[in-house]
């Protein structure tokens, strides 16, 4: 989908009247949009509003009420690369991740030079061609920046303006605190925008047995709660208030981020094994619920 976007604006440029016609029209949903959020614009967001079912009202809403830091993904879940990455590495970074954007960082991620798009890189190395000596910086693009309580909408206006289609977000302190695309910005608006790509977020957990589930660790703790009958949060080992996610059950009880294999033993009888992990985050959980065995 965003590469489609990129593209969109050279194409109408160049494209016949009828070609350039049908372009405005596409990108006159995006002008719409931004439209009904900035106040100077009351005309078109006039025009707009009668046509909007309540759904799109709703999410015209959220252009205004919902901030980055709302839609953004976390730093543990940004798939970034470092500038010295291997040809080989690189390769295999964008194979696994599907992402046509990373952003690219000197030492840490807390100091991004660039974004390095798959076109770029394509274009100039292949996938097939020989192992050569791999230049990352002249193929690098600039990355926008912008703090976690910026509105959406602003942040849409901004994207369009500056022909961007990342940003990454920057606590108080420079450091990166999360990643957002436009294509987050516009499933606020439209509803979920899913391709060939996605995954089913909505399944979480499937069970392996009875009372045995394999989680994923952003798994929702009240959902799971739910499913197991068991309450998760409820002792005074656990902070309900400081985790929502079954990963972060398990880092709260360890105090630290487990190993993969590690077992831990939940005040309420239940067992959780980290199934999958790196140094920095958890990623699946098998939890056993004894009661249920017999279910």
């Amino acid at each position: 989908m965003d590469d489609s976007i990129e593209g969109s604006s050279g194409a109408a440029r160049s494209a016949p009247p009828e070609t350039r016609a049908e372009s405005e029209d596409t990108g006159g949903f995006f002008r719409r949009v931004i439209g009904i959020f900035n106040p100077h614009d009351e005309a078109d967001a006039g025009d707009a509003a009668p046509a909007a079912s309540g759904a799109a009202v709703f999410g015209v809403d959220r252009l205004r009420d919902v901030t980055v830091e709302d839609v953004a993904i976390p730093t543990a879940e940004i798939v970034a690369v470092p500038v010295d990455i291997t040809l080989d590495d690189l390769v295999q970074v964008f194979r696994e991740s599907g992402m046509s954007r990373l952003p690219v960082y000197e030492g840490t991620l807390d100091s991004p030079i660039g974004m390095l798009h798959l076109k770029d890189f394509a274009l100039k190395y292949g996938f097939n061609g020989k192992a050569a000596r791999l230049a990352i910086r002249p193929m690098l693009r600039p990355l926008l920046y912008v703090p976690p309580s910026m509105p959406i909408g602003v942040l849409m206006q901004k994207m369009q303006a500056e022909r961007r289609h990342m940003a990454l977000v920057i606590d108080e302190y420079g450091g990166v605190d999360g990643l957002v695309t436009i294509e987050d910005l516009i499933e606020q608006v439209v509803g979920e925008i899913e391709d060939e790509h996605d995954t089913d977020d909505d399944a979480h957990w499937h069970k392996e047995g009875p009372g045995c589930y394999l989680a994923a660790a952003r798994t929702p703790l009240d959902a799971f709660e739910a499913e197991i009958g068991l309450s998760l949060t409820e002792t005074d080992e656990v902070d309900e208030e400081e985790i929502d996610t079954l990963g972060g059950l398990v880092f709260m009880l360890l105090g630290r981020v487990p190993a993969r294999g590690e077992v831990v033993e939940h005040p309420a009888g239940a067992s959780l094994e980290v199934v999958e992990a790196d140094p920095r985050r958890i990623k699946r959980v098998r939890v056993r619920v004894p009661g249920l065995a017999g279910a």
